[in-house]
């Protein structure tokens, strides 16, 4: 490919190998960051994801799209979940990204990640969570959860504390401890020790960093078992009938925070916790990007309990895309181009 991009009505295409090299997690984060302070200060444009079901697989496919204002291109982005494909031989998340040119709206690139960009972007709105919420001295974190998610929140943790020990609880012990084992052993893990848990209360016992990652459709997470100093990422609710966590324990926190107010309210930890009537709308302290630009306060004290609702927001899948490209133009990554 010539660093410069694809000629003038050519469509470039790149694969899943190149992108990884493309997007990697310290690359990731800063871009990020920057998107979730852009939708916080109106220097985005966002509209509402899309959510299809496909009941008869106990499927879902989620389309959001955005434009960072300034950014060359804008996107959308299509992610699938078909949890009985392990069983046919194909793996249960996929997706690809479609990029635009923001000056024109011609098609300009097409990202056949196979769900890798939604795998990571969601791992490094963990760690900017963590990084602006948890107290700088953590040791320890739960993740509670087995799949894709949990191995991304872990590895991309790793680039923002320092931590001693990270405990892993899942539904099967058999594959708690089979994660714990592979993740152990990884060089992005710096030496981490990652042992399963038990039970949630054990592994989220004096956590300084406890992060949801499982699709349960009832609370797993309770506030009695949550100490003083904790903070809480909660990432596993991204549909209106998921939830991780106990009302209680949203109405807890000291600082509740949401990657988007709106979405917060419609889908997410936020949305139980104000059906059940434990917190009012107004509750919700600030947005991850308000608190990221500067114009809300952070964690208010070190025994404060912290509590940030991610459901995932376009702008995350918007900025790693313009990464990636940009890197791909710089780079001359291999792709493949193919005419409008």
């Amino acid at each position: 490919m010539n660093p410069a991009g694809p000629a003038p009505g050519m469509l470039l295409l790149l694969r899943e190998a190149a992108i990884r090299t493309l997007f990697e997690p310290r690359a990731g984060l800063e871009a990020i960051e920057h998107a979730f302070a852009a939708y916080s200060t109106g220097q985005a444009d966002l509209p509402s994801v899309i959510q299809l079901n496909v009941p008869e697989e106990e499927a879902e496919i989620h389309i959001k799209a955005g434009h960072l204002y300034g950014a060359p291109f804008w996107a959308v982005k299509v992610a699938a979940g078909f949890p009985r494909n392990p069983l046919r031989g194909l793996p249960a998340s996929g997706g690809l990204v479609m990029m635009f040119d923001a000056r024109t709206g011609v098609p300009a690139a097409l990202l056949l990640d196979n769900g890798y960009i939604t795998d990571l972007r969601t791992g490094l709105a963990g760690a900017i969570a963590a990084k602006h919420l948890s107290r700088p001295d953590a040791a320890v974190a739960a993740v509670l959860g087995t799949g894709s998610q949990a191995r991304y929140q872990m590895r991309c943790l790793a680039l923002v504390r320092t931590l001693r020990e990270i405990r892993v609880w899942g539904r099967s012990e058999d594959r708690a401890r089979a994660l714990a084992r592979e993740l152990a052993t990884e060089e992005a893990m710096g030496g981490i020790a990652v042992v399963p848990a038990p039970s949630v209360a054990e592994a989220v016992r004096e956590a300084a960093i406890v992060v949801t990652t499982t699709s349960s459709r009832e609370p797993i997470l309770r506030a009695s078992w949550i100490a003083p100093g904790t903070h809480i990422t909660a990432v596993g609710s991204d549909q209106p009938d998921k939830q991780e966590v106990e009302p209680a324990l949203v109405a807890r926190a000291d600082l509740l925070v949401a990657d988007s107010r709106p979405q917060c309210l419609r889908l997410g930890e936020i949305h139980h916790a104000v059906a059940a009537g434990s917190i009012a709308p107004g509750d919700i302290d600030a947005e991850l990007g308000e608190i990221v630009a500067g114009t809300k306060p952070g964690r208010p004290s070190a025994d404060a309990i912290t509590l940030c609702d991610l459901t995932g927001l376009g702008v995350q899948d918007v900025a790693s895309a313009n990464l990636i490209l940009e890197r791909a133009r710089a780079t001359g990554a291999p792709g493949e181009t193919v005419p409008l």
